[in-house]
């Protein structure tokens, strides 16, 4: 069993209070907060206790802390735990500043333990996506769309669809600003027709090798009746649109693939009814409910336990430095429309 404290008491930090009440037999969790009454308000809402105290939630002897603030403290809280001697678990972004992921980098190279809590590839249909275009099946990936995360997210889901891991790139991109109907929140449908605000940022990227990728997002595509999320990656043989494969086999003939999301026998271990009856269902739309966030994030944790034991990190801190400065690098872009941008060398890139 793997035990861990939660830093912070934020929405993202029920996620991992849920996960140790899901799977009770895997993990075992305690909070840590900033004030007694939000370790209250924590433990009714989740059902997992909490502290005030740092040394009662080292006394917990956890095997690693998750460090689960809000994103401009992540780096601050990750390199305070850190440099406690424990292996840190952060939720993404790594760093909100080039000086917090040159931090973060050089803590990482002096034998911190600090994995980034990135999931989405972890999704079991976006994996069975990502496993066909390492087989080959739409032969050489060359471009992308991507409106279905944000930032930071899409920086590692684009890498990965096009498999460009190490390239330099540019960036060119807007801001866009408009009104569209409310719909949907996090707690509940919206139905009395009130507008929102709805930001877009619009990014072209252009990789070394001439590969490209077009990001596409504003957050009101998490929660929305009327706002779709989706992937299209092209290669040379096919495409992969949301959740149909569109591909043509060895003798050239047409075909179609339509993607389930399927658990690696892994991770069967976290396997359980509601994410029995996701599966049991197909739907041409991507849905990536919180259901799946979670048990994608489980499996980030439940992972630790080998790389703890000298196994290999479950999301390299590589990967997580480029994906918050891809975020970086395209607030910049927005903020300079039309202007070209470009990934200069950094440490964590050979």
């Amino acid at each position: 069993m793997l035990s861990y404290v939660i830093v912070g008491s934020g929405y993202r930090s029920e996620y991992f209070a849920r996960i140790a009440h899901t799977w009770p037999n895997l993990f075992r969790a305690l909070y840590l907060c900033r004030s007694e009454e939000k370790v209250a308000l924590m433990q009714a809402h989740t059902g997992i206790a909490g502290t005030t105290r740092p040394e009662e939630a080292i006394a917990f002897c956890p095997d690693f802390i998750v460090v689960c603030v809000d994103r401009g403290h992540v780096a601050e809280a990750t390199l305070e735990w850190a440099g406690r001697g424990f292996p840190v678990v952060c939720e993404t972004p790594a760093g909100a500043s080039m000086e917090e992921l040159q931090k973060i980098w050089l803590c990482a190279q002096n034998g911190a333990k600090i994995v980034c809590c990135e999931q989405y590839h972890r999704h079991p249909l976006l994996m069975s996506g990502i496993e066909q275009i390492e087989m080959g099946t739409i032969g050489m990936p060359v471009s992308a769309t991507i409106s279905l995360v944000h930032d930071y997210h899409a920086a590692s889901l684009m890498r990965r669809v096009l498999q460009t891991q190490g390239e330099t790139y540019s960036v060119q991109g807007c801001r866009q600003e408009s009104r569209v109907t409310a719909t949907d929140s996090r707690y509940g449908a919206i139905l009395d027709g009130s507008g929102q605000a709805e930001e877009r940022d619009v990014v072209s990227i252009q990789f070394a090798s001439g590969k490209c990728a077009l990001y596409d997002f504003s957050h009101v595509q998490y929660r929305s009746f009327i706002r779709s999320r989706t992937l299209t990656v092209r290669g040379t043989r096919g495409e992969w649109h949301d959740t149909v494969m569109s591909y043509l086999d060895a003798k050239n003939q047409p075909c179609r693939l339509f993607l389930m999301p399927e658990l690696p026998e892994v991770y069967r271990i976290l396997d359980h009814q509601a994410l029995g009856d996701l599966r049991k269902t197909w739907s041409p739309e991507l849905f990536l409910s919180t259901v799946w966030d979670e048990y994608a994030i489980a499996t980030i944790l439940l992972d630790m336990g080998q790389y703890l034991d000298g196994g290999e990190s479950p999301y390299p801190i590589e990967e997580a430095l480029e994906d918050a400065r891809f975020w970086l690098l395209l607030q910049e872009a927005v903020n300079k429309p039309n202007q070209t941008v470009t990934a200069g060398p950094v440490p964590w890139i050979g």
